[in-house]
């Protein structure tokens, strides 16, 4: 199942730019864009969101779309409203414009249905911003066993089910960023394309290698070195080959 973005923008200037960076990315995944009035300036049309989606789903099985701001999303409604036949294959995100575009668009062509781009994209703030810290509930001496997920004193415990570092079946390799500004958009993209297609679990200093926000928010640069680590079967050649995609500088070096 093949599923296309459409972006809806108060600004086609906007939207374009989007609509390009998520190409550099996602260079199979359809985008089509719904931006401004009816004359072309600043603001939302409904026939142009219309007719976006209606070329999308032309081209693929489904859509997702994204809006900028609040009388982007009731356009989209609308649009949704007057038609019973899209939502079932059309999907408005409730997620940050330019985040949940990468996201969704990396996520398409990676091969993700209509739930996991939608997921995807809906899950970019989270992806980007910090990760939550998880302690003991009880206080030490009081007798209790700790449960994950709770703010209190003591010492920090790991989610149920969360990988343990040295694991028999782990393989990590210490490799060195090549690229001028690091694992930047299009690299990023590049690692996480080729990390979904091992289906290893992959992480580059501890982000999920398939995803390109997680990458990005690393800010890694030029000659900082990071240790990328697989675990289980096949192990071995996916530390290998991201390992080799991040030594060969992607071309930029």
């Amino acid at each position: 199942m093949s599923v296309a973005l459409v972006l809806v923008s108060h600004s086609p200037r906007l939207a374009d730019g989007l609509a390009e960076l998520t190409a550099q990315m996602a260079p199979d995944v359809v985008v089509r864009c719904a931006a401004g009035d009816v004359d072309g300036g600043l603001g939302t049309s409904l026939d142009r969101v219309q007719e976006a989606v209606e070329a999308a789903l032309a081209r693929t099985d489904s859509v997702v779309v994204l809006a900028d701001l609040g009388s982007a999303v009731l356009v989209v409604e609308s649009v949704l409203e007057l038609d019973p036949d899209l939502p079932p294959r059309v999907r408005m995100v409730s997620a940050p414009f330019v985040e949940g575009a990468v996201a969704a668009a990396v996520s398409a062509q990676q091969g993700a249905d209509l739930d996991g781009v939608a997921a995807a994209a809906e899950d970019a703030a989270r992806s980007i911003g910090p990760e939550p810290v998880y302690q003991v509930v009880e206080a030490a001496g009081t007798g209790s066993p700790p449960i994950a997920g709770t703010w209190a004193q003591g010492e920090v415990v790991p989610e149920p089910g969360a990988p343990s570092s040295g694991a028999a079946d782990e393989v990590s390799a210490t490799v060195e960023i090549r690229n001028a500004l690091g694992l930047h958009a299009r690299p990023a993209a590049v690692v996480a394309r080729a990390a979904a297609d091992l289906g290893v679990p992959v992480t580059i200093e501890g982000a999920d290698a398939t995803s390109v926000l997680a990458l990005m928010s690393l800010g890694t640069t030029a000659g900082q070195r990071v240790t990328v680590t697989a675990r289980g079967d096949g192990a071995q050649g996916a530390v290998a080959l991201v390992s080799g995609l991040i030594e060969g500088g992607f071309g930029e070096a």
